[in-house]
């Protein structure tokens, strides 16, 4: 069973979902392209989160992290970061404007 992201409800990815929906994919390749989504939100959560913590605060977030401890995690971040939902849901606005893009440009090479 896939373990529940601490950030998991800053983002919604129903429109990059949709967008995949409409292009002439297999369920495969839809899904495919779904995880590497996925899996660049949590690098793009992971790079936001660790380069506004100290070396110190990186060694605890990654401590929490690997426990899923979510209610540590965030404890953690909002005593160490201002405003770390605000910047995490930033940074997954600007992957998906980002994705979407490149949605629309491999649409319109079909």
């Amino acid at each position: 069973m896939k373990k529940k992201r601490f950030y998991a409800h800053l983002v919604e990815t129903s429109s990059i979902t949709v967008e995949l929906a409409d292009m002439e994919l297999s369920q495969e390749e839809r899904l495919h392209l779904l995880n590497l989504v996925n899996s660049n939100i949590h690098n793009s959560v992971l790079e936001t989160v660790l380069s506004n913590l100290a070396s110190e605060d990186k060694k605890i977030f990654l401590a929490n992290l690997h426990s899923n401890d979510h209610d540590k995690i965030w404890s953690h971040l909002k005593s160490k970061i201002e405003n770390i939902e605000e910047k995490i849901k930033e940074s997954i606005e600007d992957l998906k404007k980002e994705l979407q893009k490149d949605i629309a440009e491999a649409k319109k090479a079909i």
